[in-house]
């Protein structure tokens, strides 16, 4: 079965970089023990710039998780799916 991806990108003022990065800490305790995957990159180049992943095995799992968590992603309707490359 195909896994299931949300991502946003967020840009995060210097200042705001400590409270960005408890937010994060707590999305990643919520998706995990939701049974998902959550990933945060920051662009090298830009710093601030950041990309949140967020993964599961399942549509359902990752749209439970998504209802339930401490922040809410900005489009959540917006739902990927793996696809099989052959």
């Amino acid at each position: 079965m195909p896994r299931r991806l949300i991502f946003q990108r967020t840009t995060v003022p210097s200042i705001e970089r400590e409270k960005y990065f408890e937010r994060l800490s707590a999305s990643k305790a919520h998706y995990t023990e939701a049974n998902c995957r959550f990933w945060a990159f920051e662009e090298s180049a830009l710093p601030g710039a950041f990309v949140e992943f967020i993964e599961a095995d399942d549509e359902t799992s990752l749209i439970n998780a998504h209802a339930s968590a401490p922040y809410r992603v900005l489009d959540p309707s917006r739902i990927y799916h793996e696809v099989e490359i052959t």
